[in-house]
């Protein structure tokens, strides 16, 4: 299941929680790409609990989608991922890496805080300051 809330007009929310099939996906894809609508350098909150592996329906929902959903995530700024599954929060640095205009970082979902935090622009969350030589 996928749910997806717009908690402020630069904000979208969105939980990932167990199973996904290729018909919950694309209509959570769907609500993503409507509320990403209006959006500009918005911050994104993306949550993995349970975390299952999507089904192949759901992956080819999401590439059917693919165009609509990159328009959609160029319109924010900030992407904060929560999951207590390091290699997923691994995965979505990664990717932060690879659209240069959206910074993604990730947390463990106990580190809620920090998360919210780090998208209001407040630093690195509870991590420390990287110091950079002058």
């Amino acid at each position: 299941m996928m749910t997806v809330t717009k908690p402020s007009a630069n904000r979208v929310d969105v939980v990932l929680s167990g199973p996904l099939d290729s018909e919950m996906m694309g209509d959570a894809l769907d609500r993503m790409i409507a509320a990403s609508q209006g959006v500009s350098h918005g911050k994104m909150l993306f949550a993995i609990q349970n975390f299952e592996m999507p089904t192949m329906g759901a992956w080819g929902a999401e590439l059917i989608r693919l165009p609509r959903l990159m328009a959609a995530i160029l319109r924010f700024d900030r992407c904060a991922v929560l999951s207590d599954v390091a290699w997923l929060r691994t995965t979505a640095e990664i990717e932060g890496k690879v659209i240069p205009s959206l910074d993604i970082k990730s947390f463990e979902l106990a580190q809620g805080d920090a998360a919210e935090r780090w998208l209001a622009g407040d630093g690195n969350g509870d991590k420390e300051d990287e110091n950079y030589p002058v």
